[in-house]
């Protein structure tokens, strides 16, 4: 780490501007940016240049043919603090931008294109062959200066341009193309709302949005007081679910300390699939105010620890997760554990594996998509839950982490977000003599004794009942 601070001193002169100099503010932000525009394309290279190297890895270790790369695009995403998918997409930019597109990189490289703008091309060229794909570089050359003062569209209109006179075949397949990829995804909003997002074929979502418009314009023109933004909204839910009010029942995992239920405490609560909801919010949600009258809601109580914010543990002697269990981690782990990804989980799995001895348990177990599922399972990757109580280690108030190592041996950490209950500035170092780290364990269980005594069954395993 100390390395790398110091090469980022060296190559970055920090300096503060002279007061009321607006001149030379302007210069130092001109040329740092384009030391970003270098730096992206260096680190293009070195992407590239990994991608070699463990190519010529895995084919001396035999790994199937169709399996080139394993893990590359995973190990960027890590040594960039990016999610795996990010990962997957420098590492397609790179490859074109070293092997394809040299006057792209040249532009990249001198600071004439942003590597966002960089992207660009390379994504409206996507459909080309390579040697399609480098002619269309060669005709735009942007080292020569053709996008200065471009916005984002003209690069876009001019790339699509360009690679329909030299392949309109592949541009007008991928066209066709495109409509396969159509699909329907949420992703949270402020305020415990969420976005709702369908990518469509043109046709189909003008189609759509002008059936909603209609119905909302009708609705006002008989006197209905809602605007047209919720009316088109309200009537999207109706129509997708087919039932008035758009909801009937449903069941929501709503995870709260029992504080924020019965005494008004302001601590907020998280809602399973969303994140973290206020507590008011969530008392309503209860106590089934502020709902419509049409819908039915079953609410599953998870209690955590006070203080701590730990959510009470199960464990199973199967192989495979059983249905208690998969639930109870996957509203620990909220999304995927790795490192920087925030992708859904879609698979649970051991994290030492249960061929080598690892055991189904909630210390044992995560929650991850499908690709950071598989990129763990490449030779060279090891994972190991860690022993909050390891000398050296810090104590985390319960929260579960997981140690994910590369085949480079750089090491990453991933700590579960903090449940409700989870009280700041808990976190202290474990030593083996350290008495600071005994006093904070023995407060933290006297808290929980006093707090929680009547409020987890005996068998210390969750409640599992369904409540109004």
């Amino acid at each position: 780490m100390e390395g790398s601070r110091k090469l980022f001193e060296d190559s970055v002169a920090v300096s503060v501007p002279v007061a009321g100099d607006a001149a030379a503010i302007i210069d130092e932000l001109r040329a740092l940016e384009d030391r970003k525009s270098a730096i992206a394309a260096r680190q293009a290279r070195l992407t590239v240049a990994l991608d070699l190297v463990r190519r010529r890895e895995q084919a001396a270790l035999g790994l199937p043919a169709d399996q080139p790369g394993a893990g590359v695009a995973a190990e960027v995403a890590l040594a960039r603090r990016e999610s795996p998918a990010k990962g997957s997409r420098l590492l397609g930019l790179a490859r074109a931008l070293v092997t394809e597109m040299p006057h792209t990189l040249a532009a990249l490289d001198t600071g004439r294109l942003n590597e966002w703008r960089a992207t660009l091309l390379v994504r409206e060229t996507a459909c080309l062959n390579a040697a399609y794909r480098t002619a269309v570089d060669e005709e735009l050359a942007a080292d020569t200066g053709t996008f200065d003062g471009a916005g984002d569209r003209a690069i876009i209109s001019t790339a699509k341009a360009a690679a329909y006179r030299h392949d309109p075949r592949s541009v007008t397949q991928r066209a066709a193309h495109a409509e396969t990829e159509r699909t329907v995804s949420l992703r949270p909003a402020p305020d415990t709302m969420c976005y709702l997002t369908a990518l469509l074929p043109v046709a189909a979502g003008v189609a759509a949005y002008a059936a909603l418009t209609r119905h909302a314009d009708t609705a006002q023109a008989t006197g209905d007081p809602r605007t047209r933004g919720q009316l088109m909204a309200d009537a999207l839910v109706e129509r997708i679910t087919g039932t008035p009010g758009g909801i009937t029942a449903i069941e929501v995992q709503l995870v709260m300390t029992d504080r924020t239920l019965l005494t008004g405490d302001n601590e907020p609560a998280r809602l399973t699939g969303y994140g973290t909801v206020p507590a008011g919010w969530a008392r309503q949600l209860v106590a089934g105010k502020g709902n419509n009258s049409e819908f039915t809601i079953w609410l599953r109580r998870l209690y955590t620890a006070p203080a701590t914010g730990e959510l009470v543990g199960m464990d199973s002697r199967a192989r495979l997760f059983p249905a208690g269990l998969r639930r109870f981690i996957e509203t620990r782990d909220n999304t995927c554990r790795t490192p920087y990804c925030d992708a859904p989980i879609r698979h649970l799995d051991h994290i030492l594996p249960w061929h080598r001895g690892g055991e189904t348990t909630t210390a044992n177990g995560a929650g991850l998509c499908e690709a950071c599922n598989h990129t763990k399972e490449t030779p060279g990757w090891t994972a190991r839950p860690v022993n909050r109580t390891e000398p050296g280690e810090i104590f985390r108030a319960g929260r579960h982490t997981l140690e994910l190592t590369t085949p480079t041996g750089h090491t990453y950490r991933s700590t579960a977000a903090p449940l409700p209950g989870y009280c700041p500035g808990t976190d202290v170092a474990q030593q083996p003599n350290n008495p600071e780290s005994r006093r904070m364990a023995k407060r933290l269980r006297h808290q929980q004794r006093l707090r929680h005594r009547h409020r987890v069954p005996k068998n210390g395993q969750p409640d599992d009942r369904l409540i109004a």
